[in-house]
This record gives structure tokens, sequence and C-alpha cells, in this order.
């Protein structure tokens, strides 16, 4: 795991705003500038970079965009976070999609970098899933068999598997809020992709997978719950609720109750009314929030209501 530990110092350079400072003194004078196109709100073609782990909420998201302006094209590009966050220094891409804002040194290096301060906000939240093969033995943990996993010294016969081999938010939502800063195991496994993290989990009875849950929490989509006849989905110590296990459920989402949430942020970088303000309108308005809902995410923008019912953890 020495890689994954040199990938993630790597990322928190980055992270730092260091390397939003280093590519000015790198290109001298340059300064990168986002150049008025012949798009507006509602038409044109831009491309977004987008956190891989929330492929199929994105994907939904512009599909349902896009039909309802026929005239835009919102071109996405999945990548780890670490590579969102270094296009935000590309001139083709006006917008990316992370688990984290900026902050104020970051947005500075960049406004002086590009000329403008850049937008971010909020838009929703998810958890980190944990999967388990269906002939696993095991599907109840706590937070403290999940830093074990991490850090190598846990007593049960399952290797760990993350969701690429860069440095991807769950590789960083692991090593900052799960660790504490503490060295990742050697002995995790890293797959391509979230997919790759399901496809590892089931065809290895020994194995526990770690991804986001806009990969299996939606019920009604057919892919979704193909992923769930392969995989089954562990049940984490519920926060403050010692020996209650519970799964990364909506209503779990919003209470905090799971305890690896994680926002969901768009970072803009358009100083006019383009289409990358238009579908950033679109994701904070009501209905990309509600897909966001339906996709079994916590909206940022819009209430959620929450009623009290008797809900099965199996």
């Amino acid at each position: 795991m020495k890689r994954f530990q040199e990938i993630y110092k790597a990322l928190m350079i980055c992270l730092s705003g260091i390397v939003l400072s280093a590519a000015i003194s790198c290109n001298g004078d340059r300064k990168y500038k986002v150049i008025e196109g012949d798009d507006d709100l509602t038409s044109g073609t831009i491309h977004i970079s987008a956190d891989e782990s929330f492929k199929p909420i994105i994907d939904s998201q512009i599909k349902v965009f896009m039909s309802q302006f026929p005239k835009a094209v919102i071109v996405p590009h999945y990548k780890s976070e670490a590579e969102c966050l270094r296009d935000l220094l590309n001139d083709s891409i006006r917008m990316v999609i992370v688990t984290r804002g900026l902050s104020e040194e970051e947005v500075n290096s960049l406004k002086d970098t590009i000329g403008f301060k850049p937008s971010f906000g909020r838009i929703a939240s998810d958890a980190i899933s944990v999967i388990v093969n269906n002939k696993g033995v095991d599907s109840l943990f706590t937070m403290g068999d999940i830093r074990s996993f991490m850090k190598g010294i846990s007593g049960y016969r399952l290797t760990p598997v993350l969701d690429g081999k860069t440095a991807t938010s769950t590789i960083r939502f692991m090593v900052d809020s799960v660790l504490k800063d503490e060295k990742l195991s050697q002995d995790i496994a890293g797959a391509d992709s979230s997919v790759g993290v399901i496809d590892y989990v089931a065809k290895n009875e020994h194995a526990i997978g770690f991804v986001g849950v806009s990969w299996i929490g939606n019920p009604e989509d057919k892919d979704q719950l193909a992923f769930l006849t392969k995989v089954r989905v562990a049940s984490i110590e519920a926060r403050n609720e010692p020996g209650k296990f519970i799964k990364p459920y909506q209503a779990n989402i919003a209470t905090k109750r799971y305890p690896m949430v994680r926002g969901l942020y768009y970072i803009l970088k358009e100083n006019y009314s383009g289409l990358g303000r238009g579908f950033t309108n679109f994701l904070e308005g009501e209905k990309g929030q509600l897909i966001f809902q339906r996709a079994y995410l916590v909206p940022s923008k819009m209430d959620f209501s929450i009623r009290n019912a008797e809900i099965s953890e199996e």
C-alpha cells in the first residue's frame, strides 16, 4: 500500500492549494482565463469533470437537464477527485463535481490564476457503503472494525478494496475521517473503479469493499439491482448508538446516524451566465434536488422530511 500513501501525499498537496500556486509560478505571468463562448444558461456545449464515485447520479442529472434543454450538451469526464481538482487549471473544463469545497487559500490562488473567484457549494450528501460477498459470514461492523481494516490489523479474514488506484475521494475520506491521518495498510487492494470494487467483492468471498452509496443505494435502478445480486450491503454501528447496526439508508444519511457521510459539491469556473451556471442552477433547483432524493442521496438545497417508521435494517 506504499503506492496509496504516495498518491495520498500528492493529493494532500493538491488540496492544500500548493499545486495551484505552483502552477502560477511554473507558467510565469500567464493567466488562465475563462473566455466567454457561444453558450448561455440553456444552450451550448461544455465539458465538466466529476468524481467517479458519483457517476450514476451525475449521468441521471445530465440526462434530465439535456432533455429539458435540447440545445444544451454537457460532456462529463469521470476521474479521481485529485484529477478533478487538477482540472480546475484546465481551460477546457468549466466545472468540477467533488466531495469538498475550496478553502479561502484555494479560492484566492484560483482568482490569481483565472482572473476571478470560482463559485462552489454543497448540493447533496451521500455515504460510503460497505459491501461484502454474498457467501461472506460477517456483515456487521463497528467503526473500530473499519479502522482496523484500513490499518491492516483486523482480526477478520477479509481483504479491503477501495474504488481506485489513484487518489480518490474514498481514499481521502478513509485517511482524513476514519484513520485521522494514520497510514493506510499496504494490504488494501485497489480496483480500477467503483464497478471494479463490486466485481472484486462478488468474486472474492474474503473481500470487503467500499463504494459510494449512489452505486448501490437506489432500489429503483435496474443496474444497481443487478449489482445487489452479486454482493450485499453490510451494516455499520450507528453513531452514538452502541450495539445498533444500520445501513446507509437515506434517513440515516440525513440524520448522520450512519457514520461515513460525505458531501457532494460543485465548483464552477465561469464568470458569465453560461451553461455551467445553468447546470448549477438546475442541480440546486427543485428538479435537480428531487433527482438526488430519488437516487437515495440527501439533497442539500431542499427540505428533507423524516417520518417516524419501523425500518428493517436487514
